[in-house]
């Protein structure tokens, strides 16, 4: 099994048995993000006590990518600093959408979210993967909703 294959697995394990698939009771930030092109909806839940992101989960419907790449996300974010959240969203989304392989020069590992790079390769995909990202970088900010448009 090459690298390739073994991503594509990991995507679809994401895909057909998302992690934190749920609403957040007492959620202490949320945001919707909606991909127009594709009708991709994400409802990114967040419960923050004291900087820190407890407990991290989503809710909504799409296709394999965007719900594996919200299933990730929510594992990576659950239990880190909000900064450290918002610094792991300006590396995904500059590595998916700038193909940058230079941004983490910074010592950051993406570590399993490498599955997800592979879609620079397909650019109609790009949007599915981010999406997930950008309702958690709006949730935090307080902005509710946000278009991959």
């Amino acid at each position: 099994m090459d690298l390739t294959d073994l991503y594509q697995e990991i995507i679809l394990d994401h895909g057909k048995n998302p992690r934190n698939r749920r609403e957040i009771p007492g959620a202490t930030h949320l945001a919707e993000g909606f991909n127009p092109l594709c009708g991709d909806q994400i409802k990114v839940w967040l419960k923050v006590e004291g900087g820190t992101i407890a407990d991290a989960a989503f809710t909504g419907q799409g296709c394999a990518i965007s719900q594996a790449s919200a299933s990730m996300m929510t594992q990576a974010v659950k239990g880190q600093t909000v900064a450290f959240a918002e610094e792991l969203f300006n590396n995904f989304r500059q590595h998916v959408i700038e193909n940058n392989d230079n941004v983490l020069d910074d010592g950051q590992d993406l570590g399993i979210l490498n599955c997800l790079t592979g879609v620079r390769r397909f650019p109609n995909r790009i949007k599915c993967a981010v999406l997930a990202w950008h309702a958690m970088h709006s949730a935090l900010s307080g902005d509710g909703t946000v278009t991959t448009e």
